[in-house]
C-alpha cells in the first residue's frame, strides 16, 4: 500500500478500484520479487525464495510467474480492468480460474473481467538446455505418491518439489527418501491485513501458481519436466452459474493443463509440464496408492493441516469433512477396514453422523462441495464396489490426457 497503515487498511472499499496492474518483477540473489498494483494506491510486494538454486534464471519464465502468482492480489478488489493483453491461459485464469471465488461473491469474472492491451512485448524465450530430469511436486497426499512412485518404478530421475514443507509433504519426502526441492513463498504483507478490513475473498487457482513456481525453478535447480499428479476427476465442474461452469478444481482440470501446455510451448519448449495421473480417476489412483506400503503414516489430504494460521491448524485428519469422507469411502474398496481406521482414527463408514456428508459427495445436494473431491459418480461407484457391484468403468485409463511420449508407457502401467 503508498501507505500500509492500520486506519488506512481498515477503509478498504473494493468497489472503488479500477485497474489492477503487474509493475514489476525481478530476480535477485535467490528470490523473485513480484509487484503489483490496484490503481496507483494500493502496492503488493510478493517474494519467491529458491534457497540453493545456481542455474540461470528465465525471463520469459519469471514473466508467467508474475502473470499467474497476480491472482491472488488482484482478487482482493476485482477491478474490471487488467492492465495486460492477456495471453489465452492469462484469459481463462483471471474468469474460469476466479470462478467459484465470483460466484461466492456475486461476481460474473466473464463479465467483469476486461483485459486491457500492453504495449510493452514479451521476453523472447530462450534455450534452456535442461538435464533429464523429473520434479513431482508433493501435496502429502496419495496422488503425488502415486506418481511419485510410479517414475521411481520406471527408472526415471527423479526429486520431489514443493513450495513449502507443511508436515505431511515432510513427511512423505522422508518416506520416499528422495531428494527435496523446498521453494518458499512469502505474500505480500498487507494482503491479510486488507481482507480482515473489507477486501474481497475466496478460492484463487492455487495449483496454477505452483505450477508457475515449479516451471520457473526447472532451470535454476536443472530438470526438463513437472508431473503434476492431477487425476481426471478434476475437470468435474461443481456446478453451473449464470451459464457458466464453476469448478473449485479447474487449475487441476484439463482445460488449464491444455493453456498451460500451449504457454509453455512459446516460453519454454524444451520444459515438459503435464499431468501424469490424467488418464486415472480417483478411484483407480486409490487402488494403486493401497498396493503401496509405508505412507500410511505420512499422507494427509485434510486440508485443516494446510491452513496458514497455525492456531486453526490441524495435525491430521480431522474425520468430519468433504476431503476426509472422500478419500476413506475411495480406499475403503482396497484397504481392510483395520488399515482404513488406523490410518483415519475412525471408522468415518460406521458413523451414522456423516450419511449426509458421503450422500453429498454422491450428488445428494444442489452441488458438488466445493473440495478437491471425485465425481460424483465415482462416489456413487466405490459405493457400489463397497456393496459388491462394480466400479463401471472407473477402473479403465481415459485416452482424453497430455501425457508426452515419453511419460505415457509409465503411466499406463499405473494398475
Amino acid at each position: 500500500m503508498a501507505s500500509s497503515s492500520v486506519a488506512e487498511a481498515r477503509r478498504f472499499d473494493p468497489a472503488r478500484f479500477q485497474t489492477f496492474r503487474f509493475t514489476e518483477r525481478r530476480f535477485e540473489d535467490d528470490t523473485a520479487v513480484l509487484e503489483y498494483a490496484l490503481d496507483d494506491e494500493v502496492r503488493f510486494v510478493e517474494r519467491i525464495r529458491f534457497p540453493g538454486a545456481d542455474g540461470v534464471p528465465s525471463d520469459a519464465l519469471l514473466e508467467l510467474l508474475h502473470l499467474v502468482a497476480g491472482v491472488s492480489y488482484y482478487k482482493v478488489a476485482a477491478p474490471s480492468s487488467i492492465e495486460h493483453a492477456g495471453s489465452p491461459l492469462v484469459r481463462a485464469l483471471y474468469t474460469d480460474g476466479l470462478a467459484e471465488f465470483g460466484y461466492v461473491n456475486g461476481i460474473d469474472m466473464r463479465e467483469r473481467v476486461r483485459f486491457e492491451a500492453s504495449a510493452a512485448p514479451g521476453p523472447a524465450a530462450e534455450p534452456l538446455e535442461l538435464p533429464r530430469r523429473t520434479a513431482v511436486p508433493i501435496g502429502g497426499g496419495k496422488d503425488s505418491i502415486v506418481t511419485l512412485e510410479a517414475l521411481r518404478a520406471a527408472g526415471e530421475p527423479l526429486v520431489a518439489f514443493s513450495v513449502g514443507k507443511p508436515e505431511p509433504i515432510r513427511r512423505t519426502v522422508e518416506v520416499a527418501d528422495v531428494d527435496h526441492i523446498v521453494v518458499e513463498r512469502e505474500l505480500s504483507p498487507n494482503l491479510s491485513e486488507l481482507n480482515a478490513a473489507g477486501a474481497l475473498n475466496g478460492h484463487v487457482p492455487i495449483t496454477a501458481v505452483v505450477s508457475a513456481i515449479a516451471c520457473f525453478a526447472a532451470p535454476l535447480y536443472g530438470f526438463d519436466a513437472i508431473a503434476m499428479s492431477n487425476e481426471r476427476s478434476a475437470s468435474e465442474r461443481n456446478l453451473l452459474w449464470n451459464g457458466a461452469e464453476v469448478n473449485h478444481q479447474w487449475s487441476k482440470g484439463i482445460e488449464f493443463e491444455r493453456l498451460m501446455r500451449g504457454e509453455l510451448a512459446r516460453r519454454a519448449p524444451d520444459l515438459e509440464w503435464f499431468s501424469f495421473l490424467r488418464p486415472w480417476s480417483e478411484l483407480a489412483i486409490a487402488r494403486a496408492f493401497a498396493r503401496l506400503e509405508g505412507y500410511d503414516d505420512a499422507f494427509t489430504s485434510c486440508n485443516s493441516v494446510f491452513r496458514r494460521d497455525p492456531e486453526r491448524r490441524g495435525t491430521g485428519w480431522c474425520g468430519d469433512c468433504p476431503k476426509c469422507r472422500f478419500v476413506f469411502l475411495v480406499l475403503a474398496p482396497w484397504m481392510e477396514r483395520e488399515r482404513l481406521v488406523r490410518i483415519f482414527g475412525q471408522d468415518l463408514l460406521a458413523d451414522p453422523a456423516q450419511a449426509d456428508g458421503f450422500a453429498e459427495l454422491a450428488g445428494g445436494r444442489a452441488h458438488k462441495p466445493f473440495e478437491c473431491v471425485g465425481e460424483e459418480a465415482e462416489s456413487a461407484a466405490a459405493m457400489r464396489l463397497l456393496a459388491g457391484g462394480d466400479a463401471g468403468g472407473f477402473l479403465d485409463p481415459s485416452p482424453e490426457h497430455c501425457l508426452p511420449e515419453r511419460f505415457e508407457p509409465m503411466a499406463r502401467a499405473i494398475r
